[in-house]
């Protein structure tokens, strides 16, 4: 929905009286800091209302439909306070407590007497009812949001919720429900638009579905894995665990081919809906833009809605949500590096022929509009459309520069590490034999002193771990210090890195294709090279003999 509509809505709106007559010039002016420090002041009061309703209604709570019975009385009373229009603010931000309270107990009450599916599409009904009735924009956005978790979670079973293996896939089916359902409030909005009716709920149907789309995309790129380069700064188990997951089931095909058809179909429609939006997207060149994101997308099972997603709300002039769509275009690209279906070699080369055919079609494009300028005779119009057309591409070599300059930097660091190492051999600590092999995965647990762990956690500085290396090359830590501590020319120092929330050597995971977890499970020792700094990388493992397992 264009600016227009969305202002001739407004007047008409004004003029029904659903909206006051100074709707469309915002006279409240409530500055956003002003609003966060009230609200963060109102919003501690949950931790200390929940401690009071378990002091004061604990055993009722246990028992019978007391949880449910309050529960709907706190939510009924924030509904009060957020459509009292006069309200002062620290007071409207009173009603957030109670509502996130009320949920609560009802979330108990509901959950403790009903299977999770039914609790679960209960509340988020209960969620959009409240935002219906609650005329606050922000609440809205809120309840949005956690009503499209919870009508998610209503689709899947109890083992899914607990990321049980062979599960998963059914978030991608159940977050695809609820990007089906923003699609249909979509729709629902443009007829109530075109009725001409009912401007308060084409107005409580645009704050919640903004919640509802953010909830979704969230979940489709948390569903993607880990993105590139994050893994160092993000804590990564689960997303790592999911990718995995998502690749077993991709790799074994069948019926789950139907991810990536639904997939490539959805980024089909974008390409139909900009171009019904665009008309210089009406062009035979286009056709190949539009093939490289069903491209993409296939491989990418969740990159489809998302691209939807990014096209609809940039046509519709939604800024904001288009901004997340984008982030979460970008998550879900990027994530595709760590995507166990395929070698490392296929994904280059998948993203290397989409990025020369989007640099192809870009120059074409650019060629054609300074071609269809000159023709027309507009030699200023041309030469500022051959401007753009320059910087543009310009930028888009110098992105293309910066990122082959970052990458094989990264590769020629790696490369000097390998290359001037020293070879090291760190024994690896006994681990659950359960928990060691995960298919394509190994867990690694590196033999380290505990002692000095605690002061160095409570620092900034990286610790090292120091210790001495025997004829063979295997080396015995023997304690741990901040990285400026001294070491002696015969002792060895080893960088450690946080993963997972412990310190270990360098990496806590060795993955191996699929297939070769008989042999790696021999495995005994962690082969590294270690530079004179502590700067170390792991190339491999070896058994028992220190024989290396390739």
């Amino acid at each position: 929905m264009s600016a227009a509509p969305i202002a001739s809505i407004v007047q008409a709106a004004v003029a029904d009286g659903t909206l006051p007559p100074d709707a469309a010039h915002d006279a409240e002016h409530r500055p956003w800091p002003v609003v966060l420090l009230i609200g963060l002041g109102a919003w501690l009061a949950t931790l200390p209302l929940l401690v009071a309703f378990g002091l004061l209604f604990g055993d009722a709570i246990l028992r019978g439909p007391f949880a449910v019975i309050a529960g709907l009385l706190l939510v009924g009373a924030a509904v009060f306070i957020f459509r009292t229009p006069t309200i002062p603010l620290f007071v409207e931000q009173l009603g957030l407590p109670a509502m996130l309270v009320g949920g609560g107990l009802l979330a108990f009450g509901m959950f403790h007497n009903g299977p999770p599916q039914l609790a679960c599409g209960m509340l988020g009904l209960i969620a959009l009812g409240v935002a219906i009735a609650a005329a606050r924009s922000w609440v809205r956005n809120l309840l949005g949001v956690i009503a499209a978790v919870l009508i998610t979670l209503a689709f899947v079973t109890d083992r899914a919720m607990n990321l049980d293996r062979g599960t998963l896939p059914q978030f991608w089916v159940a977050w695809h429900i609820s990007f089906g359902l923003w699609l249909l409030s979509r729709a629902m909005q443009a007829q109530l638009a075109r009725r001409g009716t009912a401007f308060g709920l084409i107005a409580a149907i645009e704050s919640i579905a903004a919640g509802w789309l953010a909830a979704v995309l969230i979940g489709l790129a948390w569903l993607a894995g880990m993105t590139f380069l994050a893994g160092a700064v993000i804590e990564r188990d689960i997303a790592n665990d999911i990718a995995r997951e998502m690749a077993r089931q991709h790799a074994r095909g069948g019926t789950w081919l139907l991810q990536p058809a639904v997939s490539a179909l959805l980024a089909g429609s974008a390409a139909w809906v900009g171009a019904n939006a665009w008309p210089s997207l009406r062009q035979a060149w286009c056709i190949g833009l539009a093939a490289v994101l069903v491209g993409l997308s296939w491989f990418m099972p969740s990159l489809g809605a998302v691209t939807l997603a990014l096209v609809l709300c940039v046509t519709s002039q939604r800024w904001l949500q288009a901004g997340l769509a984008g982030l979460a275009f970008a998550w879900i690209v990027g994530a595709f590096y760590y995507a166990l279906a395929m070698p490392l070699a296929q994904k280059a080369l998948i993203l290397l022929v989409a990025g020369v055919v989007l640099a192809a079609l870009a120059w074409f494009g650019a060629s054609m509009a300074a071609g269809s300028s000159a023709g027309q005779g507009v030699r200023a119009g041309g030469s500022a459309a051959s401007r753009r057309n320059g910087l543009a591409l310009g930028g888009i070599a110098a992105s293309v520069l910066l990122t082959l300059v970052a990458a094989n930097a990264a590769i020629w660091q790696k490369e000097q590490v390998i290359r001037n190492g020293r070879a090291v051999y760190v024994e690896l600590a006994p681990v659950d034999p359960r928990s060691l092999m995960q298919g394509d995965f190994m867990a690694l647990d590196f033999r380290l002193p505990r002692e000095g762990f605690f002061d160095t956690q409570r620092t900034w500085q990286r610790p090292v771990a120091i210790g001495t290396v025997d004829p063979r090359g295997v080396a015995t830590l023997r304690r741990i210090d901040g990285s400026d501590a001294r070491s002696t020319p015969e002792e060895l120092r080893i960088e450690l890195t946080q993963k997972g929330g412990r310190w270990t050597v360098v990496t806590d995971a060795w993955f191996f294709r699929e297939g070769d977890g008989e042999r790696f499970g021999k495995a005994r020792y962690g082969e590294f090279r270690v530079l004179p700094d502590g700067k170390a990388l792991l190339v491999g493992m070896a058994d028992a003999e220190l024989r290396p397992i390739r």
